[in-house]
C-alpha cells in the first residue's frame, strides 16, 4: 500500500551538535520505564486506522507520538523499521459502508487517501511498511494454519477461534484480571457471551463467510480474519518476533495487543512478541472519548480546510504528554498557534540568547518517555529571551566549545524542532 511523501528531516549531529541518547518509555507489561536497545534497526509497530472517519485528534495524537519516538531514535544514530498496518477490512468499516449505502471499498480508499494528507500535513514520517489487511490475506491465512497445526484453534459454528490456554503468557500485557477482561471484550468488539466458546475470552481468528459480506477463499473455508491475527501476521512478516515496540491506543491494550501477542506466540513458539509495549493516551472532546457514535470528533482535515496551520495542530498535540488521556479544547489550538508565532518570531532575531544547554535539555526530555511538554517549555524560554532582545552568542551543548564554523543560535533552534519535533520554524 502507498503510504506518502517523507519530509525532509535535518540532522543535528551535521550541523555539531553529537548523537542523542536512547529514550526511555513506559511499558504497560512491566508497568514501568524501560530502556529498548535495538540491535542494528529499531523495529517498530503501531496499530493503525480502520478507514472512516479519518483522521480525527485522537488518530493524530498517537501518530504524532510515535513519529517523536522514531525521531528521537534517529537523533541517537539509529536506522528505524517502522510499521503501520491499516484495517482495511473489519466489521466497523462494513457497517459505515452499509449505513452510508456505499462500496466498503470505496469508502476504505477515500478514507486512507484523506489519512494520508493529513499525515503529509502534520509533518509525520511515512512508515517503511505501510500495509492493509486485505493485500496481507496470504501472510495472514498462513498464520492461521500455524495456530491450526499447533492445537490452538477450534470452531464454532463455521467460525475459527483461538484458545487463550494455549499461550502460557495470556494476560501478561495487560495485566488485567478477568472480569476486567470480560467487559473490555465486549467493549471493544470481543464476544464473551457467544454460544460454543470455551473459554469467553477466546479471540476470533477467521469469521466464515456470511451473505453479503466480502469473502477469501482458504483451507479453513470462505471467509475473512479476525482484527487480532491480521496486525499478528503484519507485524511478523515486517519485523519478525521480539521486535523493540508495539504502539497504538491504550484502548488497544485489551483484547487487541494482548491476543495478537499471544496468537503470533503460540503460531512461532517463540516469546515474547514484542519488548515494549508503549500506549498513547485517549483524546476526549465535550467530556467524552472522540467517537462518530457520539458526534465528537474534531477532524484534522476540518480544521486545515478552517485554515489552521497543521504545525499548530501538531504542537497542540504534544502540549499534552502522549501517555495522558486529555480533553480537547479550542483553546489548545488558539495556545498552539500563539506559541508557534513566537518560536518564529524569535528565530529571525540577530540578538538570540545562547542555547549553552537547549539542546541537551530538549534531548533529555523527549528521552524521559517522550516527555513533550518539558521540551516544548525549554524552547519556550529561549523564544522568550530572544525576544527580550538578549545579547547574541554562539552555540554550545552543555557548556561545550561550539563548532569552528560557529553556527548562531536561531539555526540550531530551528534544526532541533524540525529534528526532534517534526515543527520546521519557517513559514509555509
Amino acid at each position: 500500500m502507498r503510504s506518502w511523501p517523507a519530509p525532509p528531516v535535518p540532522s543535528l549531529v551535521d550541523l555539531g551538535q553529537g548523537k542523542g541518547k536512547l529514550p526511555r518509555l513506559h511499558d504497560t507489561r512491566s508497568g514501568g520505564l524501560v530502556e529498548p536497545h535495538p540491535t542494528g534497526k529499531a523495529r517498530l509497530y503501531v496499530c493503525g486506522i480502520t478507514p472512516y472517519d479519518a483522521t480525527h485528534l485522537g488518530h493524530a495524537a498517537t501518530y504524532v507520538a510515535y513519529d517523536v519516538l522514531r525521531r528521537v531514535w534517529q537523533d541517537a544514530g539509529l536506522d528505524v523499521a517502522y510499521t503501520q498496518n491499516v484495517t482495511d477490512i473489519d466489521d466497523p468499516l462494513l457497517e459505515r459502508a452499509r449505513e452510508r449505502d456505499e462500496d466498503w471499498t470505496e469508502l476504505a480508499g477515500r478514507e486512507i487517501e484523506l489519512f494520508r494528507d493529513d499525515m503529509e500535513a502534520l509533518g509525520v514520517s511515512p512508515p517503511d511498511d505501510f500495509v492493509g489487511a486485505v493485500e496481507s490475506m496470504p501472510r495472514i491465512v498462513a498464520l492461521i494454519e500455524r495456530l491450526r497445526e499447533r492445537g490452538a484453534l477450534y470452531a464454532v459454528d463455521g467460525d475459527l477461534y483461538f484458545d487463550v490456554h494455549s499461550d502460557p503468557s495470556f494476560g501478561e500485557v495487560s495485566g488485567y484480571d478477568e472480569q476486567t477482561m470480560r467487559a473490555l471484550s465486549a467493549e471493544r468488539g470481543g464476544d464473551p457471551d457467544r454460544p460454543g466458546k470455551r473459554d469467553p475470552l477466546d479471540g476470533l481468528v477467521w469469521r466464515g463467510a456470511r451473505p453479503g459480506e466480502p469473502s477469501w477463499d482458504s483451507p479453513f473455508g470462505s471467509g475473512r480474519p479476525g482484527w487480532h491475527v491480521e496486525c499478528a501476521a503484519m507485524a511478523l512478516d515486517s519485523l519478525g518476533i521480539g521486535f523493540d515496540v508495539q504502539g497504538g491506543g491504550n484502548d488497544l491494550v485489551f483484547p487487541h495487543h494482548e491476543l495478537s501477542a499471544s496468537q503470533a506466540q503460540v503460531a512461532l513458539g517463540e516469546h515474547p512478541f514484542a519488548q515494549a509495549y508503549v500506549h498513547a493516551g485517549m483524546v476526549g472532546y465535550a467530556g467524552e472519548k472522540m467517537s462518530k457514535s457520539r458526534g465528537n470528533l474534531v477532524l484534522v482535515s476540518r480544521l486545515r480546510e478552517d485554515g489552521h496551520d497543521p504545525l499548530a495542530i501538531r504542537l497542540s498535540l504534544l502540549a499534552r504528554h502522549y501517555r495522558s488521556d486529555r480533553e480537547w479544547s479550542d483553546l489548545d489550538l488558539s495556545d498552539a498557534e500563539a506559541r508557534l508565532a513566537r518560536w518564529r518570531r524569535a528565530v529571525t532575531r540577530s540578538a538570540a540568547p545562547q542555547v549553552r544547554t537547549l539542546v541537551a535539555t530538549v534531548r533529555d526530555a523527549l528521552c524521559d518517555d517522550l516527555d513533550t511538554p518539558r521540551a516544548l517549555a525549554a524552547i519556550d524560554v529561549w523564544a522568550e529571551s530572544a525576544l527580550a532582545g538578549a545579547e547574541h552568542a554562539v552555540v554550545h551543548v552543555s557548556g561545550a566549545a561550539a563548532p569552528a564554523e560557529e553556527l548562531e543560535a536561531p539555526t540550531v533552534v530551528r534544526a532541533l524542532t524540525h529534528t526532534l519535533l517534526g515543527t520546521p520554524l519557517d513559514h509555509p
